[in-house]
């Protein structure tokens, strides 16, 4: 248990590192305050490998989510269908990597693909973007990455087109709701 503190703690101060020296450059508001670390480094892959993708509705609109829920992510400093996050990245944005030809629910199949990735995975794309999750989205649905400045770029939850939503998250408290958070 020690030996996974001291994995965790180094990971948090590389990712605090990368996301500081990532950040220069970029404009707007900086990441979504981060109160925890991003998973300790492993060998195994960082996703499932189903590579089914669908559209779900969220406070942002229509997003592309995986076939557990997930929220699916683009990094703007990608080239093309090249991804340009790996290390202390894809531990905080785990790639979604597939093990075969992924597929497409209710979207343009005809936008979904895949690229190759430096550490012999596959990771799928839709129009061309490389699809990331984000760590400390606990749950299906959540989206608490939409905004992020981080490892040298913006991060976007997808729409259904194939383009990234830039607008923010609605507060809780804007929703009349009473806050309080049912988690």
């Amino acid at each position: 248990m020690n030996r996974t503190a001291t994995i965790a703690a180094a990971a948090t101060a590389v990712a605090a590192f990368a996301a500081g020296c990532g950040s220069s450059g970029t404009t707007g508001s900086s990441s979504p305050a981060t109160s925890s670390s991003p998973p300790p480094i492993s060998s195994a892959p960082a996703t499932g490998g189903s590579g089914t993708l669908q559209a779900h509705s969220s406070p942002l609109g229509q997003i592309l989510v995986d076939g557990s829920g997930r929220t699916l992510y683009l990094f703007k400093a990608d080239s093309g269908t090249t991804s340009h996050c790996y290390g202390s990245c894809a531990q905080a944005w785990p790639p979604d990597i597939t093990t075969g030809h992924p597929s497409a629910h209710g979207l343009n199949a005809t936008m979904v693909g895949t690229t190759p990735r430096h550490d012999h995975t596959t990771q799928v794309t839709y129009n061309g973007h490389p699809l990331y999750r984000f760590f400390q989205d606990a749950k299906p649905g959540d989206t608490t990455g939409q905004g992020s400045t981080a490892f040298g770029g913006a991060w976007y939850v997808v729409s259904p087109s194939g383009a990234p939503i830039t607008s923010s998250v609605p507060s809780p408290s804007s929703s009349g709701s009473g806050g309080g958070g049912g988690y």
